[in-house]
């Protein structure tokens, strides 16, 4: 990392999308410095969320292009802007998605993660302090994804969006902790909340919902039923923590009712991470009526709605929703890392 670069333009490699659909292309791609408030990274580690590919296909989202994709991902600051504090060339970072500013009344709040000025925003395409993209292609201005744009050597973030992290810990590994890894094992550890012991169920065994068997494993739950339609999926949420399973389509009543027989009554917590309404009902009607605590993390269909009878609450069932886990960013994501580096294991390696 030379000091050389530190105010200049840098010409590097970047997968951009030129169109919905169409085959990343390789390009030569000009990052501008970073102006105030902002922080460019080296990226050294990037992986592939759905939510990419979802943007990528656009087919129920805004289309934006050309732009760079790319949000799970590990780096090195290489330079900051000007008011920058917590962050000095050379630490080791994670961008997200989301944002701290640490100003407004949910950064000030414990009880939110949802910052005012950086939440998500998926139909931006350009840095909040000018409304300007820092890559180009030969003048050409080339889009932001979620503010991170991680499918490029170089990147230009908010510097509320960077969470420094210990220099220690493998890129390779704690890049995943940026998105999936932690919005499932927050949505368990600090949103069911469940008690050792206790009962959970997990609808949708992906990258966010084996995390959140995983947060389950950690709390000590001792029934972590796994509820997916792929039955492939159930020996390797084995390792997370999961140890019974049930496939909907092996029984012919809604599996809420098949866990309810299991579990005399239902489960003391269900975690959703699907985005399917059928999944949100499932979950909800699922958990025992007195204490039962249903969460939800999938993020559904722009129109869809879900119909649940009244009486459900009534019963003294609790539905509640995260984002990113409730973790903030700049805040929690550093002891979520440290809690890896001593040890509790995530499985991510």
């Amino acid at each position: 990392m030379s000091s050389s670069t530190v105010g200049q333009v840098i010409k590097c490699k970047a997968a951009v999308s030129w169109e919905a659909g169409k085959p990343l292309v390789i390009e030569e791609v000009e990052v501008a410095p970073p102006q105030a408030g902002e922080v460019r990274l080296k990226i050294l580690y990037t992986s592939l969320c759905h939510t990419d590919v979802y943007f990528w296909e656009a087919k129920g989202q805004t289309p934006l292009f050309p732009r760079i994709f790319g949000h799970e991902a590990g780096g090195i600051v290489e330079s900051v802007g000007e008011g920058v504090t917590h962050l000095k060339p050379g630490d080791h970072a994670l961008p997200v998605f989301t944002g701290e500013c640490g100003e407004c009344p949910h950064c000030k709040s414990e009880e939110s993660n949802m910052c005012d000025l950086l939440r998500i925003n998926t139909d931006r395409g350009v840095m909040i302090h000018d409304s300007q993209t820092r890559f180009s292609i030969k003048g050409q201005p080339i889009y932001h994804f979620v503010g991170t744009s991680t499918f490029s050597e170089y990147t230009v973030v908010h510097a509320g969006c960077v969470a420094k992290v210990n220099p220690a810990a493998p890129l390779d590994k704690i890049c995943v902790l940026s998105c999936g890894i932690c919005t499932g094992l927050g949505a368990t550890i600090n949103v069911a909340k469940p008690k050792p012991g206790s009962s959970v169920a997990i609808f949708g065994l992906g990258a966010v919902g084996l995390a959140a068997a995983e947060g389950a494993r950690i709390s000590g739950a001792s029934r972590i039923i796994g509820v997916d339609l792929v039955s492939s999926r159930f020996e390797e949420a084995k390792k997370f923590g999961v140890n019974e399973f049930v496939n909907p389509k092996d029984h012919d009543k809604p599996v809420q009712e098949v866990i309810a027989a299991m579990t005399n009554g239902g489960v003391d917590r269900a975690v959703e991470c699907t985005g399917s309404i059928q999944a949100m009902i499932s979950a909800f009607e699922c958990v025992h009526d007195g204490w039962g605590v249903a969460v939800l993390v999938g993020v559904p269909n722009k129109d869809d709605a879900f119909k649940t009878h009244p009486v459900n609450f009534l019963n003294e069932r609790t539905l509640k929703g995260t984002f990113y886990g409730n973790y903030k960013p700049r805040t929690d994501l550093p002891s979520v890392v440290e809690k890896y580096m001593n040890g509790v294991s995530f499985n991510i390696d």
